[in-house]
């Protein structure tokens, strides 16, 4: 016998079609949103990045999660912040947060021979000198890994090595070569020292 469908079954049947209809347009919009929300959000991310100064960029590093490995590694974070000093605009701010940086990577010892309050003073005094006669530090050179002395005093140990900045001024430029101590602290982390210009350095000795 044949079955002939009622007005009301019809109804049924198309409000199913168009239900099903609805639900696929819905999954298709909430996945269009979806990637717009991550694509969207990557741009900002990428952005965000691409805004950041060189000091936020510095101050970003986690020194308690992200210490530098190497003594060569500590000494160019180290410059890297030193550069910033010199070369770029930061808030007074952000100049204190990088002085909290430079502190992390100091040697118990050394940190006893600057007292922070006089140290921030003295740093600003010098950059402002550095600015008004348009002194910049154009790069440096680490030495390399191979050239890293690392030798045993006094029951600890240490590395020496060298780094050499060039100053510009106008046409001028002048290379300046530092040495750099470093002590391996009951941690394993490797603290600067102490430094000194290398033509007042007798290698065979630490340098305070």
């Amino acid at each position: 016998m044949a079955v002939t469908k009622t007005k009301a079954q019809k109804s049924g049947g198309k409000a199913g079609v168009l239900k099903g209809s609805i639900i696929v347009l819905v999954m298709v919009a909430a996945m269009v949103g979806y990637y717009y929300h991550l694509s969207n959000k990557n741009r900002q991310q990428n952005a965000e990045e691409a805004e950041m100064t060189v000091a936020q960029e510095l101050l970003s590093r986690n020194l308690s999660t992200n210490y530098p490995p190497t003594p060569k590694e500590v000494v160019k974070y180290y410059s890297d912040i030193t550069r910033c000093f010199y070369n770029e605009e930061y808030s007074e701010e952000e100049l204190k947060q990088l002085v909290d940086k430079t502190f992390q990577l100091y040697d118990d010892e050394l940190l006893e021979q600057n007292e922070y309050g006089q140290y921030l003073i003295d740093l600003t005094d010098e950059i402002a000198y550095y600015k008004a006669n348009s002194i910049r530090i154009a790069n440096y050179s680490v030495s390399a890994s191979t050239d890293v002395d690392i030798f045993e005093a006094d029951g600890s140990s240490f590395a020496r090595l060298y780094c050499t900045y060039t100053l510009v001024s106008g046409t001028r430029r002048q290379p300046v070569e530092e040495v750099y101590l470093l002590r391996k602290d009951e941690n394993g982390h490797w603290r600067i020292y102490g430094w000194d210009l290398a033509e007042n350095v007798t290698v065979g000795e630490p340098e305070e």
